[in-house]
């Protein structure tokens, strides 16, 4: 039997604002594109995404990001009408990218419903770092 494959698309939300940050850290982020505190971008699961999101991890929390998540996604913040995004959310988690189906890959987002935890420690105790498939449930919240 055949194991489901992880997505080829990660979702990172930044959670913590960028007082007292280091220069190293400042410029990641940008080039993430995660500006502001509830800035969401989709990103591909390579080797170098993996490593600028681990050295991010106190200021955003990322993790595997699904289709229907993805969808919907695009078609509330991205303002893809539903028969699009859908395609569009198929097309990037086969392909790995977004490139050409969103003019940016950043979305922003409202706080989470329910609120964080605690933005000072890594998950699952708080909000930051690493959550896998659960970054699903925060997304949902947060659209």
């Amino acid at each position: 039997m055949a194991e489901k494959e992880a997505s080829p698309l990660y979702a990172a939300v930044m959670v913590k604002g960028t007082v007292k940050i280091t220069r190293n850290v400042l410029d990641t982020l940008e080039k993430l594109k995660l500006g502001r505190p509830n800035s969401c971008a989709v990103v591909p699961s390579d080797l170098v995404h993996k490593g600028m999101l681990k050295k991010v991890a106190e200021f955003a929390t990322w993790g595997e990001v699904t289709e229907e998540t993805l969808a919907n996604l695009l078609q509330k913040r991205g303002r893809m009408a539903e028969k699009d995004a859908k395609a569009a959310a198929k097309k990037a988690v086969k392909e790995g990218t977004l490139k050409g189906i969103a003019p940016s890959t950043v979305f922003s987002l409202s706080p989470p419903s329910g609120g964080l935890r605690r933005v000072r420690l890594n998950y699952p105790r708080g909000d930051t770092g690493y959550r896998g498939a659960e970054i699903n449930k925060l997304v949902e919240r947060m659209i």
